[in-house]
């Protein structure tokens, strides 16, 4: 997010308000920043409009890399590079290379799927995040709408519709 941004922030008590206001919102051609709860709300992301995300592609991709990455330093080590003829098997038998590459294909998805979800999340070390309302990791939901994504509609009347969509409680908010 850029600085200086100014938001207009609706509370609401309840999920399933929650869910009807965001949907009423969205029908009135307001555009929402993001919506905080305390816990996973069932069907917020279709109400919203989010498309299915692609990091189970990711994960996949991450963990084939993992087990070729296996595979072939199993394959070089033991079979190629210091070949050693233990109890008469081959050279580069691949049962006694499953545990090993399993590890390896959990290890490098786990730790891709992190690195991926900290760099599409937008989540640095050195980055602090905005709390738009300190409630909203207890009890309380909390609807952020840019004012500059929103620049057709006034600010009186966004909270006119957040509070007319059942906002228990209507702020301003503004980052700098």
């Amino acid at each position: 997010m850029d600085a200086d941004k100014h938001f207009v922030v609706g509370i609401f008590e309840d999920e399933d308000v929650l869910l009807d206001a965001i949907r009423k919102v969205r029908s009135s051609g307001v555009k929402i920043q993001e919506v905080y709860s305390p816990f996973p709300v069932h069907g917020i992301d279709e109400a919203l409009g989010y498309k299915r995300t692609r990091l189970p592609i990711a994960a996949f991709l991450f963990g084939m890399t993992g087990t070729i990455l296996a595979l072939v330093m199993q394959i070089w080590m033991l079979g190629y590079d210091w070949p050693m003829i233990i109890g008469g098997k081959n050279f580069a038998s691949l049962p006694p290379f499953i545990p090993v590459t399993f590890e390896l294909t959990v290890l490098l998805s786990a730790l891709g799927m992190v690195g991926t979800f900290m760099i599409v999340s937008d989540m640095k070390p050195y980055k602090w995040p905005r709390q738009f309302d300190i409630r909203s990791t207890d009890d309380k939901h909390v609807m952020a709408i840019d004012l500059a994504m929103n620049a057709a509609k006034s600010k009186d009347e966004l909270k006119r519709i957040l509070k007319d969509s059942g906002a228990s409680e209507v702020n301003e908010k503004s980052f700098e």
